[in-house]
């Protein structure tokens, strides 16, 4: 949003509308998100909300056809490759309004995935495609994606992270735990395939404590994985005594080993979060957006997927892919803690201009 105020401040005219397809009560929209991040509320909440995929597409379809009735649009960005996502760009064509798709040409190649099939869609039906980085841009044209279409604005998570990098702040539970700045390794998980194989996730969880030594693991889980981590009986842990903590009001489980720790706490605002990634020694993340932060503050990440949409954190990154092995986990671990891990450097244009960028280009289609 500072940059289209940055715009309207040397003359151009723009207005702009910032639509959420859920409902304004939504228990994953973090009411503390906006205020981190000095950005104003949806201006308005389709309302849309149901477990079915299928579902949810057709009730977005048929609630954003209402909304572009009822607001001229010139055009509408779409960003990232949700179910909700796909929906709002075919009714946009539709209704034909020019379509523009933030972080097009992202791709796993597998099309069993249902995101793999939105991103297809959705990049098959846009008008401008912005890309994060030349191997997507590189992807859509071999798509068949006019070279006109395609624009390589850079990664528009780079423009968060240096907006509020000033603004992140140390996380208060921590000082609890007794773990000091650059001491410690962050870990975050949330991919069902591994929340769903307990015994593969002991290994790896294992193989990460015991590789880490004396420096203390940190991991702000939500449900389920907090659950299924928390879950998992100490006895099965070799060498594992479980004890608790309390951080502000709820309990969350730790498990102390003899040569370091294994924290999980609650999950922490979007500054706190930012703050405790751009200062770890290490980063062990099954998350894409972990990985391109860790590769922008350039700490040493190791992703728990064979694959990641964004290939630049890996070719130039700080991002190695480990799969789901715990052995190789293990082996990326010790290098974090010994000091030992590759030399990087920043993707093209991931220098916090993408939204400028974005801005400029549409303004001069009008």
């Amino acid at each position: 949003m500072w940059a289209i105020n940055n715009a309207r401040q040397n003359g151009l005219d723009i207005s702009f509308k910032l639509v959420y397809t859920g409902r304004s009560d939504d228990p994953t929209l973090e009411q503390t998100l906006f205020a981190d991040l000095q950005i104003s509320q949806p201006d308005v909440y389709l309302g849309v909300d149901c477990d079915s995929l299928n579902e949810l597409t057709g009730r977005v379809m048929a609630e954003f056809e209402r909304y572009l009735a009822a607001n001229k649009t010139d055009v509408v960005i779409v960003v990232d490759d949700l179910a909700s996502t796909m929906a709002v760009a075919i009714v946009t064509k539709k209704c034909g309004v020019r379509l523009a798709h933030l972080v097009a040409g992202t791709r796993s190649f597998d099309i069993n995935m249902p995101k793999e099939i939105n991103r297809l869609v959705i990049d098959g039906l846009s008008d401008y495609l912005f890309t994060a980085g030349a191997g997507s841009s590189s992807i859509v044209t071999r798509e068949g994606a006019a070279m006109s279409q395609i624009y390589m604005v850079g990664n528009i998570l780079m423009d968060t992270l240096r907006f509020n990098h000033s603004r992140l702040r140390w996380p208060a539970v921590i000082d609890s735990l007794g773990i000091s700045e650059g001491r410690y390794l962050l870990f975050t998980l949330n991919r069902k395939a591994l929340l769903s194989d307990e015994g593969k996730l002991k290994r790896m969880l294992v193989a990460m404590v015991d590789a880490a030594g004396e420096v203390p693991v940190v991991a702000p889980l939500r449900k389920p994985a907090s659950d299924v981590v928390a879950g998992l009986p100490a006895t099965r842990w070799a060498s594992l005594t479980p004890h608790f903590f309390k951080p502000a009001s709820d309990v969350v489980a730790g498990f102390g080993l003899p040569s370091g720790s294994f924290f999980a706490i609650e999950p922490l605002p979007y500054l706190e979060f930012g703050y405790l990634s751009a200062h770890a020694m290490g980063i062990v993340t099954d998350s894409g957006n972990v990985a391109e932060e860790a590769t922008f503050n350039n700490i040493p990440c190791a992703t728990l997927n064979s694959y990641t949409e964004h290939i630049e954190t890996v070719s130039q990154g700080s991002n190695v892919l480990v799969g789901e092995d715990a052995a190789r986990l293990g082996q990326a671990v010790g290098e974090m803690v010994a000091g030992k891990w590759k030399k990087c450097s920043l993707p093209d244009r991931w220098d916090g201009r993408t939204a400028e960028r974005i801005v400029r280009i549409l303004a001069e289609m009008k």
